[in-house]
């Protein structure tokens, strides 16, 4: 079978959804992990649904999830796996794809952005 120039096999379903879009871009950024919280505020989710994002990027081993006891509440430690890693780093490659296709086409069929600002401002 001949691949199709836009199909982007490449885009795997578990990244594709805003909240889990986040989490992993907040933990590659942040190779010793994040707490629970810290990463509950740098992605803007409630309790629960991080809850079900870091369930979901867990079961198909895009994310660890360590729990420490220790004086007061325990703390749940997030850290993105090496395997996870590079499936997401592969998922934003094919995502910047997208993008240049994009510009590509759009390239094709007017001008550019720039060049109509430069004429608007003439």
């Amino acid at each position: 079978m001949k691949s199709a120039q836009f199909a982007y096999e490449g885009l795997e379903r578990i990244f594709h959804e805003r909240g889990r879009l986040a989490v992993c871009t907040c933990l590659v950024g942040n190779a010793d992990g994040m707490s629970f919280t810290a990463l509950q505020e740098a992605c803007a989710l409630t309790d629960g649904n991080l809850n079900r994002h870091l369930h979901a990027l867990a079961a198909t081993g895009i994310v660890t999830l360590s729990r420490v006891r220790g004086k007061g509440r325990p703390t749940t430690t997030v850290r993105i796996t090496a395997s996870g890693r590079a499936r997401f780093l592969a998922y934003v490659d094919e995502l910047e794809a997208v993008v240049r296709a994009v510009h590509s086409v759009e390239g094709e069929r007017q001008p550019s952005r720039a060049k109509m600002r430069l004429a608007a401002s003439s």
